[in-house]
């Protein structure tokens, strides 16, 4: 069945902005139509004038006549696909706009969940699919659909008989054309699920290419590549065939309709009903009655291919993030409180993942530095994750200055938690930007400020153009230190209440070791700080320390008094020394 209802349904919102055009598109393709239609009226009575003697001063201007309107159908029906592709466009533009900020916004579960190539897919392949139709769809099903109509009542007013017998068969040819579509919507469905898995293998692959080839997975690699297009080939082909089985009905109608046109016009010629320039005409509409259907099979293939983007679009739009972003609370200025209490959490507790945090509980004061320590795996990053609300817990509560942290607007709290790993996030654009995250109200003058109070002066200066500095995405061409400073200078814009730094500075280099180190110093001071590290170094900054083993806090207490207790799980790590007690 075709989706149309639910197809209106999802762009009703976004046509709205574009009434005006719309209207005016409808005016333009009603006038083509109707010159259309009335080009095959004027060379009937060419002929039937012709056939009757009449002079050539007669009938030139009917050959003029037709001859204008030809030339101005196609210059509004330029216009006309003009306008449609301009509506269609930004319509799905703007659709494509606010799928982005709808994935943006959902839970850090569904983005380990879905690769995003496969995201990309959905958010850009999908909605092509649906603007490539939705802009055809007017000129060339709506338009062609009125034409056909017009076409329909013309042949009756020439002959009932012949206008019955067109009328049926373009109503069978319908039939069979949609009962088609409902067989090969699925196909279609298939073939774009299958686009949207390749394209997230694609883009997984492109990621990680330096670890395949190094780890010498490229074997492995081209065999799921390989099974993939083994896999798609075969719904391609399926897909095709719908549309051979549609062209082959449309076709074989459509001689049949020719020879029911021609049986029909010899005899109501040769009994005096129709003349020759009728029976032209008759002939000339059944052709022109073909043309509306053709256009509008082809168009049921796209609107095969966006009922399934329609499915797929919506299911999109309908995912609601497990992070609700209902709280009122705003936080205050100044380090705040952190308090973990009875904090339980797994990633996936409806599959029955492993739990990774198994009642944690502990209290950070006003502007104290925890240092949070553990093996990998322990889930000292996942604490990290629940600070800022990445996740939810499915047990206790995490708060932040006193409030759960669902209890507090989620932009509020992500400005006043900031966290920074050892992964940093560039953007292909200058360093200003990079800085700012794009947020023009920045003023270089705050920039330069925040880059002198944390002492990277000289960083700042060993770029080739400063601020203008152009960055590509990923690396960025900045060495891990670099990324790290602009990573610090970005939550020094923010001046956040409280700040996490998860291996934030377990990939040093020598040019930059000494400027992070100043760097973190100043983002330490009047802040309420967790730092996960397996440095000693960072862990000297800590007032106070947290061991975690196995999801479980094994260990808590003021760093001083620890290190002075020499039976402490942290007295025994400084004595191992902690790079190697914590690989």
């Amino acid at each position: 069945m075709i989706p149309v209802r639910a197809y209106f349904r999802l762009f009703k919102s976004y046509l709205r902005p574009y009434k005006r055009r719309a209207w005016l598109l409808a005016a333009v393709l009603s006038t083509t139509i109707g010159l259309q239609l009335a080009n095959p009226q004027l060379i009937r009575v060419f002929i039937d004038r012709t056939l009757a003697g009449d002079p050539t001063s007669r009938l030139v201007p009917l050959a003029i006549g037709f001859m204008v309107i030809a030339f101005s159908h196609q210059l509004l029906l330029v216009w006309a696909t003009y306008l449609a592709e301009q509506i269609g466009w930004s319509a799905t533009n703007q659709l494509r706009a606010e799928l982005t900020d709808h994935v943006l916004h959902l839970d850090m579960g569904y983005h380990k969940g879905t690769s995003p190539g496969e995201l990309i897919e959905r958010i850009d392949g999908d909605v092509t699919a649906l603007s490539n139709f939705f802009s055809s769809m007017i000129i060339k099903v709506l338009g062609n659909g009125v034409l056909l109509v017009g076409v329909l009542v013309l042949v009756w007013l020439e002959s009932w008989i012949v206008g019955a017998a067109i009328a049926a068969f373009t109503a069978l040819t319908f039939l069979g054309l949609f009962r088609l579509h409902g067989v090969t919507v699925p196909w279609q469905k298939a073939i774009r699920a299958t686009s949207a898995e390749m394209y997230g293998f694609i883009g997984e692959q492109v990621d990680g290419t330096e670890d395949i080839e190094a780890n010498g997975a490229t074997g492995f690699m081209l065999s799921r590549f390989d099974g993939i297009q083994r896999k798609w080939l075969p719904q391609i082909v399926l897909g095709w065939t719908g549309w051979a089985m549609m062209w082959s009905a449309s076709m074989a109608l459509y001689f049949l309709s020719l020879m029911m046109g021609f049986i029909l016009g010899s005899w109501l010629f040769g009994v005096g009903t129709l003349t020759i320039g009728s029976v032209y005409l008759v002939f000339r509409y059944i052709e022109m009655a073909h043309w509306p259907i053709d256009e509008i099979r082809e168009q049921l293939v796209d609107l095969q291919k966006a009922g399934a983007s329609i499915d797929r679009v919506g299911d999109l739009l309908a995912r609601e993030s497990k992070i609700a972003d209902d709280g009122k609370v705003q936080l205050g200025e100044g380090p705040l409180r952190l308090t973990f209490d009875a904090v339980t959490f797994s990633y996936d507790d409806e599959a029955g993942d492993e739990t990774v945090l198994h009642e944690v509980s502990f209290d950070v004061a006003p502007g104290r530095v925890v240092g949070l320590l553990g093996r990998t795996g322990s889930g000292k990053s996942t604490m990290a994750r629940l600070v800022t609300r990445l996740y939810e817990p499915q047990g206790g509560a995490v708060l932040v200055g006193g409030h759960p942290t669902w209890d507090i607007g989620l932009q509020n709290l992500r400005a006043r938690v900031a966290m920074v790993t050892q992964d940093v996030q560039l953007f292909r654009a200058s360093v200003r930007d990079n800085l700012t995250f794009f947020d023009d109200s920045i003023s270089d003058e705050r920039l330069m400020d925040v880059i002198q109070r944390l002492e990277l002066d000289e960083w700042l200066a060993s770029l080739p153009r400063g601020l203008d500095t152009m960055l590509e995405s990923g690396s960025g061409g900045l060495s891990a230190g670099q990324a790290q400073l602009l990573a610090f200078t970005r939550v020094f814009l923010r001046d956040p209440g409280v700040v996490v730094l998860d291996e934030a500075s377990s990939r040093l280099d020598p040019a930059t070791e000494g400027l992070i180190e100043k760097a973190v110093d100043h983002l330490l001071e009047n802040r309420t700080a967790i730092l996960i590290a397996h440095r000693l170094a960072t862990v000297a900054r800590a007032d106070d320390i947290v061991i975690l083993e196995d999801g479980r806090i094994i260990e808590q207490g003021e760093r001083a008094a620890l290190m002075a207790d020499e039976d402490s799980v942290f007295a025994h790590l400084l004595v191992a020394g902690m790079e190697e007690a914590l690989a």
